[in-house]
């Protein structure tokens, strides 16, 4: 198959995909949240009652989680496409 179907192929699912990576680190963060702060909700930037380093942290624990989940999601796409069409979408 061309490389232009693998593209129209991936893109509707990467779309689905990106939602669900969304879904699934969110929910992996407040799990790891939990155990490593110890507490049931991590902080928001503008809760008063928090310190800098406690949002921050949790900021960037958040960002990384995401950022890892959403690679593999989208990895796993690509190879899931190139499964299908036998072409790896750009």
């Amino acid at each position: 198959m061309s490389k232009g179907i693998g593209r129209v192929v991936y893109k509707p699912v990467g779309v689905l995909m990106g939602l669900a990576a969304g879904t699934v680190a969110g929910v992996i963060f407040r799990q790891v949240w939990k155990m490593t702060a110890g507490d049931g909700e991590a902080p928001s930037a503008t809760d008063e009652d928090r310190r800098w380093g406690e949002i921050l942290a949790a900021a960037a624990l958040q960002g990384a989680i995401f950022a890892v989940v959403r690679a593999a999601v989208d990895r796993g796409g690509a190879v899931g496409v190139r499964r299908l069409t036998g072409s790896w979408p750009d």
